[in-house]
């Protein structure tokens, strides 16, 4: 049996010969080396969890794969972790127009995309083309770093945990909740937690006894997080449906499901469409369109005011 140091060597040299496009022949290599193929096998196995922990950290997926019509292995060279030039920039542009973060929180956040995800050679044109939006870049007024918070309760929606916040609202003190976390959502410049209340006392209060509609948090506004050892279980017939959420709420206004109708009468029906992913053009005439949308809550009220005149509320 080889050393260590005969192993290692005998790994660096397989995997330079791979690099440079040669075919690994295993009962070749271990009649070079005086080993068994089994041996060789192992050093390939070997190079093969390197190349997937390369994969993860610099984003480059190289993969040794089997070549039956050559009878040997070869690396099979792909790139297709690497995002392009075009994707890095408009995510950043993205990012830079979410306004959701502290600017020395964005700023490392967009340097260290661009230093993952851009290949060197382009790294200066991409970073120039985000510097003057980065360097004027306004963060949220709250000034508050909550990506931990915000990791945290993510976790315990994935373990079905419950958790305890101290929220401060838009008014009076702040209050303490145990809620049932559902979704993490982002929407208007802010990140958002859906949650029920787990708090009968609580509840009774509501606009509407027994609510089967979450309850909407700011998390930047959460002031204090705790996530309970305690679990809650869900019916996976009943679990929250985040994506069909998303689409029938406005500005993150909680409440009841709603069906609205409408005229509009304004420039782009396609904005309409898009800013209502529910949103069907039932009827139009002479630029006229009447839409139905599906909706939850009160902030398709506010969409409905913010269009005046284009607009005419029928149901």
């Amino acid at each position: 049996m080889g050393t260590g140091k005969d192993k290692a060597g005998r790994i660096l040299s397989i995997y330079s010969e791979l690099m440079n496009g040669h075919i690994i022949n295993k009962a070749e290599k271990a009649a070079v080396y005086g080993v068994t193929e089994r041996s060789i096998q192992r050093d390939i196995d070997d190079i093969r969890d390197f190349l997937d922990q390369e994969a993860v950290e610099q984003g480059i997926c190289n993969e040794v794969i089997y070549d039956r019509e050559k009878k040997g292995y070869r690396l099979d060279r792909i790139y297709k972790m690497k995002l392009s030039n075009s994707e890095i920039l408009a995510i950043c542009k993205i990012l830079l127009d979410s306004r959701s973060l502290k600017k020395e929180e964005m700023q490392s956040m967009l340097r260290r995309l661009v230093a993952c995800c851009v290949p060197e050679a382009n790294r200066k044109l991409v970073n120039e083309l985000i510097a003057n939006e980065s360097y004027h870049y306004i963060e949220p007024v709250h000034g508050k770093s909550f990506l931990n918070d915000m990791w945290e309760i993510g976790q315990a929606v994935q373990q079905n945990k419950y958790i305890e916040i101290q929220y401060q609202g838009m008014k009076g003190c702040a209050k303490t909740r145990k809620l049932r976390p559902l979704a993490v959502m982002f929407s208007e410049y802010y990140f958002y937690l859906a949650a029920f209340i787990e708090d009968d006392e609580v509840r009774a209060n509501f606009r509407v006894a027994n609510d089967a509609f979450p309850t909407i948090y700011r998390i930047d506004r959460i002031q204090s997080l705790k996530v309970l050892d305690e679990k809650y279980s869900i019916p996976y017939a009943d679990r929250f449906e985040e994506g069909e959420f998303r689409k029938r709420i406005q500005f993150m206004y909680g409440g009841k499901l709603r069906r609205v109708v409408f005229e509009y009468s304004g420039y782009s029906v396609e904005a309409v469409l898009d800013r209502l992913p529910t949103a069907k053009i039932i009827a139009e005439d002479s630029g006229k369109y009447t839409i139905q949308a599906e909706v939850f809550g009160d902030g398709i009220d506010m969409w409905l005011r913010s269009q005046g005149s284009m607009v005419k509320v029928m149901e």
